[in-house]
């Protein structure tokens, strides 16, 4: 396949529709019009959508932006399943011999599902990830780097846009350098709400996070998959006092920023609130990352959008 040349800078967000009642877990998705109504909140504000699974929300997804010719470009996400059990996982990372080998089965399909959209939306997928947070110490879905390298290889022979993988920031300081080498651009997470820092200390630690990367792997670019500021915590993880959504509109301005300043292609974690997410607890910091909250009005992060 011929390559397509780096990513350009563009405003990027990462777009899960799932709503009150629909997880993936439960096989419940949003339908089409749901999607185009929160697409329509988005357009106009960004150009660049991050997806994370070959699944019937991200084909509805495509569909209905194909159909409606809305003015976004797509990272399509492949998730890839545990592989190898991670007893090192905090929330339970061990599975059946049975399971893991269903689960490379199900890779195979969804890298497979992947390669295909890819080929079918080209003009509107700019970017494929082989996988998302499956090398960190902590991921409840282990799969070997040298595994992931396999799969980055085949995707890269199959498609044409440029091939990545998203990951926490750490990983690619040591373990993926077999990995990056094979891709065509390194994708980061950073999170430093998650790593106790306060939202004055933030965007230098995002920095950090960035330019230890770059160092280490000069000639990749690199962009940022996952960065964003929780607005509820019930404290597990996340102190309570660091979080809120006037923090979040204080941290996302200043991230928008840099990134347009250094034309650093970064996909803000979330544009939606997601209720199914972690625990039961109403305040879990998993379910507060959007920039709408689940009924779909806007926290004030919104007004720096623009």
């Amino acid at each position: 396949m011929t390559r397509q040349p780096p990513l350009p800078y563009k405003r990027a967000i990462c777009y899960s529709g799932f709503r009150d009642g629909q997880s993936p877990d439960k096989g419940i998705h949003p339908t089409e019009a749901q999607i185009l109504e929160d697409l329509q909140l988005l357009v106009g504000h960004w150009e660049a959508l991050r997806v994370y699974a070959c699944d019937l929300h991200t084909e509805r997804v495509l569909r209905v932006i194909d159909r409606e010719e809305l003015p976004f470009t797509i990272m399509l996400g492949a998730y890839i399943g545990a592989e190898k059990n991670n007893p090192d996982c905090p929330w339970g990372g061990v599975y059946s011999d049975d399971i893991l080998t269903l689960n490379r089965q199900k890779n195979k399909e969804e890298l497979e599902r992947a390669a295909q959209w890819a080929n079918r939306y080209v003009d509107l997928i700019d970017v494929v990830s082989v996988g998302n947070e499956a090398t960190v110490d902590w991921t409840d879905h282990l799969v070997d780097p040298e595994t992931v390298q396999r799969y980055a290889a085949d995707l890269k022979s199959r498609v044409s846009q440029p091939v990545t993988f998203c990951e926490n920031y750490v990983p690619w300081l040591d373990k993926l350098e077999g990995l990056a080498k094979e891709l065509d651009i390194i994708a980061i997470h950073t999170y430093p709400v998650w790593e106790y820092k306060s939202v004055d200390e933030a965007m230098a630690y995002t920095r950090e996070n960035f330019d230890a990367v770059q160092r280490r792997h000069p000639d990749k670019q690199i962009i940022i998959t996952e960065a964003g500021w929780a607005t509820a915590s019930n404290g597990r993880g996340i102190p309570a006092e660091n979080v809120g959504e006037l923090y979040q509109k204080a941290y996302l301005s200043e991230l928008l920023t840099w990134a347009e300043q250094e034309q650093i292609r970064v996909y803000v974690f979330e544009a939606f609130d997601e209720n199914w997410k972690g625990s039961d607890h109403p305040l879990e910091p998993e379910k507060h990352w959007g920039l709408y909250r689940a009924d779909r009005s806007g926290k004030p992060a919104i007004s720096v959008q623009y």
